[in-house]
């Protein structure tokens, strides 16, 4: 497969009933309508009252894998077989965020990415930037990086274009390496991890400081482990495509959740909300309760 495809319209199998929501309690409305239609429906998602609502968009095989080795060298688009529905949700998605918060290794796993919507899908670009305005964001989220060891190249795209503002989330120990690494000075380095580790808790007090009331997290599954387990996984978009890659003793790969094992009786469950479908991908929308830890 190739992003050569012709577009195609996503195909609603099952929506569940629309949420209850108060106005400046949910964030999509109004949806124009070219990009409703093509979707198959409205894309609204009901935002926390007193902390920012977290989403994950993250694209898997049939058996599990979302990256091809354990580096996250190889990322969703070799997953989903650059698959062109796959980006349209992508950029639907950073459209409606304040934050896209990624890991170092989905970074380094994307040497020519930057995260916004533009890039993503540049089909749409004019018809998301208009409904980002409608919507009353700002013209680009910003992207979050978080990283313990601040080993991230300051010449990445995602990291030196001056039109998407960029934070970095490290530990004392990695603002001393990125201070020596020759990052634009319009970069922000938040110092909020320590002991090797960022953890989710200064992470969310973080992502309030910076006024974001819709966070996307975009990988990798340790972050997004991390997200989990804290309890601050709220919904998943997830993109299921139709290979099997298998792993042996010579040939690890991230599965979805990486770091934390959940006990069976404590392992968050899921609830669907929507199912979607493009040729042989399937685009579910899931809920997770909260882990009972």
């Amino acid at each position: 497969m190739s992003d050569r495809q012709p577009p195609a319209a996503l195909e609603a199998l099952w929506e569940a009933r629309p949420d209850v929501t108060v106005p400046d309690r949910a964030r999509g409305r109004p949806m124009p309508a070219d990009l409703r239609d093509r979707y198959g429906g409205e894309l609204t998602i009901p935002l926390h009252p007193d902390r920012p609502t977290i989403v994950a968009n993250f694209v898997q095989s049939l058996d599990g894998v979302v990256a091809l080795d354990r580096s996250a060298g190889a990322g969703g688009g070799e997953i989903s077989g650059f698959f062109e529905p796959d980006r349209f949700v992508m950029a639907l998605l950073r459209t409606l965020a304040d934050v896209v918060l990624v890991g170092a290794g989905t970074v380094r796993a994307a040497p020519d990415h930057r995260w916004s919507a533009d890039h993503v899908h540049p089909a749409t670009a004019a018809e998301t930037a208009t409904w980002r305005r409608t919507l009353g964001l700002e013209p680009q989220p910003t992207t979050v990086v978080v990283t313990a060891a601040g080993n991230l190249d300051p010449r990445h795209p995602g990291l030196s274009t001056t039109t998407v503002p960029v934070v970095i989330a490290t530990t004392p120990a990695g603002a001393t390496r990125l201070a020596a690494s020759g990052l634009r000075p319009a970069v922000r380095v938040e110092v909020i991890g320590e002991a090797g580790h960022v953890a989710a808790g200064p992470l969310l007090d973080l992502l309030v400081r910076l006024g974001a009331r819709l966070v996307l997290c975009e990988g990798g599954p340790h972050l997004f482990a991390g997200l989990l387990a804290a309890g601050l996984g709220d919904e998943l978009f997830l993109t299921l495509a139709p290979q099997l890659l298998g792993r042996s003793g010579t040939v690890e790969r991230l599965a979805l959740v990486e770091g934390h094992a959940f006990a069976a009786t404590a392992a968050p469950w899921a609830t669907l909300h929507s199912a979607r479908r493009a040729g042989n991908h399937l685009f579910l929308r899931y809920r997770p309760a909260p882990a009972t830890l």
